[in-house]
Formats: C-alpha cells, structure tokens, sequence
C-alpha cells in the first residue's frame, strides 16, 4: 500500500502544478505566482528533480522582472541537471524533454536581458536538443519558437531537424 502511495506521489504533485498552470493561462498570474511559490516550499530544494524542474520552469514564467525569469529557469535547468541513483528511466526521459523549451526560455531571458552571446549559446543547445523532440504539436512549437528566436538574432544556420515534415492530409 505504502509503495503504491509513493507512487502515486508525483503524478499528484504534477497535477497540482498543471491546476496552477492551467490558472495562469487563464489570466491570473499574481495568484499562480503565489500558489506556485508555495508549492516551492512544500517540495523544498532538495525535492524530486522532475516536479523542481517543472515547477521552476513554471514559476519562470509568472516573474515580472526577467532577472528573477532567468534566476527560475536556471534552477529550472539545474534541476533537469540533477543526477540521482532513484532516479527511474522515465523520469530521466521525461527530464530530457524538457532541454528543448529550458535552453529555449533561458536564450530568450538573456534577450530580455541584453545578452546576446549568452542567448545565442543558450539558443544553440536548444536547436541541439530539439532533435529529440517528437513529431507533433509540441515539438512543432518548440522547433518553431527556436526558428523565430533566431531570426531575431540573426542566426540563419540550418535546424539539425531538417526541413519541415509534411503530414498526411
């Protein structure tokens, strides 16, 4: 009993932060900053890699000021990063999904910030990671996002990708 609670665990505190995701989207950004603060201090600093990374990821993006965006998706990254002996295969899985959009958002934070050397490195792991990304609404955005980022760098090297994939009609 006690092994099936743990185990169902994380896809709860998933949950929890999906809920707030869900309220930010709809506008309220002051309350999803607050609730997922305080879901920060539940799981603390030494939680779960994946539920940090994701709730960092997350919490980034209800900052007003981009140093305090860049200073979430750092820790964001650092707890992608974040190797352990529990850690399972789909955990690592999952973790690695999420490179593409990290690298991505902390290039964009350095934008924000006047740093474009420190985008553009940041830029070229995410184009390096997206070739991971599967073939479908998500990676189309995040493959996108990337292209759109930089052309307002100026980059024009060619995706690791390839050309876009023509789907069945």
């Amino acid at each position: 009993m006690a092994e099936r609670q743990e185990q169902a665990a994380p896809d709860a505190v998933l949950t929890r932060i999906g809920q707030v995701v869900m309220l930010h989207h709809a506008g309220d950004r002051e309350e999803a900053r607050r609730r997922l603060l305080d879901l920060w201090a539940e799981i603390g600093h030494d939680g779960e890699p994946l539920h940090r990374c994701t709730l960092a990821h997350y919490l980034a993006d209800t900052q007003d000021d981009p140093s305090d965006e860049l200073a979430w998706d750092l820790r964001a990254l650092s707890a992608a990063q974040d190797t352990t002996e529990e850690r399972t295969a789909q955990e690592t899985a999952a973790l690695r999904a999420f490179y593409p959009s990290l690298h991505l958002n902390l290039a964009a934070d350095y934008m924000k910030l006047d740093r474009p050397e420190a985008a553009r490195s940041h830029l070229h792991r995410a184009r390096g990671a997206a070739v991971a990304l599967p073939d479908d609404s998500y990676g189309d955005g995040v493959r996108a996002a990337i292209s759109r980022l930089e052309l307002r760098l100026g980059e024009d090297g060619p995706q690791p990708w390839g050309p876009p994939r023509q789907r069945p009609t």
